[in-house]
């Protein structure tokens, strides 16, 4: 028996999945689908290199921040520039605000709704009923938060904008720094807001989460996947030539912490709707979409580190760095991610303090004479590892590729045949009705996928187009 959820709802884009069932209900095959064709490579060709720090932000309206820091990050490798002192701490305090905005979103507004009823009324009225474990007055108790998450992760993009000009989509993150000056009284007001955040996520957020985990402690041994981990690192702290890292780059394969090259990334499109290199490494260009081909189920690409898929996110940066080793479960991700939600606000804390008003920290030289270069930037989105890689010349832009976190955790199948973290994760799992297969959405969503951000459209005539969007809305 096949099970088709299509699409999947409480996430950004357009996502199929589809499972096979034996006679137990347990599941015995799946199928991760990206419905959407995000054709920002093929935008960004003949383009001034320039551009791409504002056009690829509009690849996620959820993490538009760390698309534009990784866009930045490959400029100015062609450069051979690292910005330093006030440019690095406004950068973490403009991408840790959006972490934090993120996973409260995440949390609350995503998957909350898998375990709780919510109001017998649009949007919250679900036909799911199956499996709800918490009593009425602490599900009414959960959603009140709900309603004020709403609330605070407004004002995380308030702290955000304060030095991005606005969110999403900042404006102040470019290639030499950041233009941003910031004014005492912008300093005070990210303070103000932050303590209300801070607030938030050390007594609700971490409340309802434990809650969550004591109640649905079963879901610790459901949705595993691989046991494979990969991050490129993200917050610096320091400005030395090698600077540390909040969350350091590494990857934990097949038992064993090792270190990460980006450049070592390949990409698979045996199973995906695209035509060149069946497995193509970083630099190269295989985005041109086809329509027709034999055996291929998704838009996603399938990325793999030295030939093996890899899990990306807050449990794997949580892994990687000794954070949290609890496991590699549906309910383990949720704990990891409050837990980095967490230690994020800690730091921006710490960093709002370091900042100094009155002062910028931007080379403008960097704006001109991008001749002929190559870079790649690696940064880390709320999602996961996401890497950028530029090739320029005579200042057109000749080859842009990126790799979303969501890439690789609902991957196809590679060329190997080995499944997508996601969709491996759904394989063993126990279906109790099959008419509200909850136990699917709840470990869908623990991955938190973005499949977002150019649709592909059925005309009257019955033509199929490819339309490109500009911007994807952040719900």
């Amino acid at each position: 028996m096949k099970i088709k959820l299509d699409p999947v709802t409480r996430l950004e884009g357009h996502m199929k999945i589809e499972v096979e069932v034996d006679s137990s209900k347990e599941v015995i095959a799946a199928k991760s689908t990206g419905n959407m064709f995000r054709g920002f490579e093929n935008i960004l060709k003949g383009r001034d290199p320039r551009d791409a720090v504002h056009l690829t932000q509009r690849i996620c309206g959820l993490c538009p921040v760390s698309h534009g820091i990784a866009s930045v990050k490959a400029l100015e490798m062609s450069r051979n520039f690292r910005p330093t002192g006030q440019a690095r701490l406004l950068r973490n305090l403009i991408q840790g605000g959006n972490y934090v905005a993120d996973h409260i979103l995440h949390f609350y507004h995503l998957t909350l709704l898998d375990y709780i009823q919510g109001p017998n009324r649009s949007p919250w009225k679900t036909s799911y009923d199956t499996d709800m474990r918490f009593s009425k007055s602490a599900s009414e108790e959960m959603f009140n938060n709900y309603l004020k998450a709403l609330e605070i992760r407004r004002k995380a993009h308030e702290m955000v904008s304060l030095f991005a000009g606005k969110i999403p989509h900042v404006m102040s993150i470019m290639p030499g720094g950041v233009t941003k000056t910031p004014t005492a009284s912008e300093i005070s007001n990210y303070k103000r807001l932050l303590g209300e955040v801070k607030s938030f996520v050390d007594g609700q957020y971490h409340g309802d989460v434990q809650k969550l985990a004591s109640v649905y402690k079963d879901y610790f041994q459901i949705g595993e996947g691989y046991r494979n981990f990969i991050s490129f690192g993200v917050f610096e702290l320091e400005s030395s030539s090698n600077p540390n890292l909040l969350y350091r780059s590494g990857r934990y394969t097949e038992g064993q912490y090792m270190s990460v090259e980006p450049r070592r990334i390949t990409e698979d499109i045996k199973y995906a709707w695209y035509e060149g290199k069946e497995r193509a490494e970083l630099k190269d260009d295989n985005t041109k979409p086809t329509l027709n081909k034999s055996n291929a189920y998704s838009w996603i690409k399938a990325p793999r580190y030295l030939d093996l898929p890899h899990e990306a996110g807050p449990l794997a940066r949580a892994w990687i760095n000794g954070d949290y080793r609890g496991g590699v479960s549906v309910m383990d991700r949720h704990v990891a991610r409050m837990l980095e939600t967490k230690k994020v606000a800690n730091a921006l804390s710490l960093w709002i303090n370091e900042l100094s008003s009155g002062e910028q920290e931007y080379d403008s030289n960097l704006h001109m004479g991008y001749s002929a270069g190559e870079g790649v930037g690696v940064t880390e989105a709320p999602r996961g590892a996401l890497v950028h890689y530029i090739k320029y010349k005579s200042q057109k832009i000749e080859n842009y590729q990126v790799v979303t976190p969501t890439c690789w955790n609902v991957s196809p199948k590679d060329n190997n045949d080995q499944m997508g973290p996601l969709e491996k994760a759904l394989i063993g799992v126990q279906i109790q009705d099959v008419n509200n297969p909850i136990e699917l959405m709840r470990i869908i969503h623990s991955y938190d996928p973005c499949t977002a951000c150019a649709v592909h459209i059925m005309t009257p005539e019955g033509r199929i187009e490819n339309k490109f969007i500009v911007s994807a809305p952040g719900l």
